[in-house]
């Protein structure tokens, strides 16, 4: 006790904090908990049980750590029950050279979501050759729960081998889901959706929107910085263009506000920008439709090689979002 105290003196004008670095998104409420001793009650998501709501969004695939990163990212899935998104399985759609990157479900386990990946311009050079089925055959010998789409329009039209959409995403989109039986979830890759692009993909019946909201990593930016035949400083303001996650919630909350019981998509993965469990917490208990969040540059920090690493990762966010859920109730 007696080091606590002169802890306590030492520290006490260290420790000063400033009135407007508060945190103004919760109302603290230290009267109505006891320390949390429980685990954070199971959420239903994509028609199964995940343990925490957290998502492992969608990372890059085909490189030489790509199988490392895969399996210690599914390893925390099974440990703590997280769902997770592969990143773009274009690498083996016909060649199964990298498969074993990618071969996650005997990790993760069935009873967890997990979701391959193609982006929009695969999507649509497929629909228009004709071979849906290769898109079956790819949820099928990877026994995914289905497949994540993402969008990425500013992402292809800067990257040097970047391909060029002929058609509007939402075509694709709407053609796809025609088609295949399997869930399908629409993404960004870092600039966001507005108003419009939600409202349409609200109304259609996919699985779940992810935001890839602006504030995370920027793939138009990487893009732009790769590619020495583009002007930098000509093109660069296009790479700030975008909707953050706390905008694309309320753009959706006013959505449901106005359309109700009339939209067919009904989950969220809030991604983009998430730099702790705090603004994961916030953002889903703001929003109106059933939400989980995802990270992917956070978690990829830690699961490029010692799983330890990744499991204290893990087990950290649990303990802040345990007292987030006991004291703090967010601001309307």
């Amino acid at each position: 006790m007696e080091d606590r105290k002169k802890d306590h003196i030492e520290l006490a004008f260290a420790s000063q904090t400033l009135v407007a670095d508060m945190d103004r998104r919760f109302m603290y409420e230290p009267m109505l908990s006891p320390h949390p001793l429980d685990a954070i009650p199971e959420t239903d998501f994509l028609g199964k049980k995940i343990r925490l709501p957290m998502w492992v969004s969608s990372m890059t695939g085909g490189t030489r750590l790509a199988g490392t990163i895969n399996r210690n990212l599914a390893r925390a899935c099974r440990e703590f029950g997280m769902g997770m998104g592969l990143g773009s399985c274009r690498i083996i759609l016909e060649d199964d050279t990298y498969f074993e990157d990618f071969n996650m479900r005997d990790i993760i386990g069935d009873d967890l979501p997990l979701y391959a990946n193609l982006g929009i311009n695969q999507l649509e050079n497929i629909l228009l050759e004709k071979k849906t089925v290769r898109l079956t055959e790819l949820v099928h010998k990877l026994r995914a729960d289905g497949l994540i789409i993402h969008v990425n329009p500013l992402q292809e039209w800067f990257q040097p081998e970047g391909d060029r959409l002929q058609r509007p995403a939402m075509a694709s989109m709407e053609e796809l889901l025609d088609q295949v039986s399997f869930p399908v979830i629409a993404k960004e890759v870092g600039q966001g959706m507005g108003v419009e692009s939600l409202r349409a993909l609200l109304r259609l019946p996919l699985a779940a929107i992810e935001f890839g909201a602006f504030g995370g990593t920027n793939f138009a930016r990487v893009e732009l910085l790769r590619n020495k035949d583009q002007s930098v400083e000509l093109f660069e303001p296009l790479s700030y263009v975008g909707h953050d996650a706390a905008q694309m919630v309320d753009m959706i909350n006013h959505i449901v506000e106005e359309e109700g019981d009339g939209l067919r998509c009904r989950q969220l993965i809030v991604s983009g920008g998430i730099r702790s469990f705090l603004d994961g917490y916030y953002l889903i208990r703001r929003s109106k439709l059933p939400a989980i969040y995802g990270q992917a540059s956070a978690f990829l920090k830690h699961a490029r090689e010692d799983y330890d690493q990744l499991r204290q990762f893990v087990a950290e966010q649990i303990k802040g979002l345990q007292m987030a859920y006991a004291f703090l109730r967010v601001r309307t």
